[in-house]
């Protein structure tokens, strides 16, 4: 039996690809935004809070960042819970965990290796922010 396994992260330079992408898109929309890239531990990795976000987003985006790390987005994961009686009413009970748009998983194959949250906007402008920080990922 092995004693130790690797696992993958997200690297800090993608991070920071990601939070850059994500943070022009939202200067793009005219919408102060807050981005968080999570590793697969559901760490901070890289963060940034534009001037003019507000405080709680700061929270929520890290929030949507941890949901994500499910392997879904964070707007899907009620669909996922809400026909299942146990975890609809135990998923409150679980910190960090957010129900609405604008966390997205992020991937190295298979393997979910981070999450990016972003909070500030209207739930389709954060989804938005965060694809565009996904998208950066596929263009390095």
């Amino acid at each position: 039996m092995d004693s130790t396994f690797t696992k993958q992260s997200v690297s800090h330079d993608s991070a920071q690809k990601m939070v850059a992408a994500a943070v022009a898109k939202a200067q793009e929309l005219g919408v102060p935004q807050v981005v968080a890239i999570l590793d697969e531990s559901g760490l901070l990795k890289a963060f940034c809070r534009m001037d003019g976000a507000a405080l709680v987003s700061i929270e929520v985006a890290q929030n949507k960042a941890y949901t994500a790390l499910f392997g879904m987005p964070s707007q899907d994961f009620y669909n996922f819970i809400k026909d299942d009686p146990a975890l609809l009413a135990g998923v409150p009970h679980i910190p960090r965990i957010a129900l609405f748009g604008g966390g997205l998983p992020i991937r190295a194959g298979d393997k979910v290796v981070g999450g990016i949250g972003v909070s500030g906007g209207t739930v389709e402008q954060d989804v938005a922010c965060a694809q565009a920080g996904l998208d950066a990922l596929k263009t390095a």
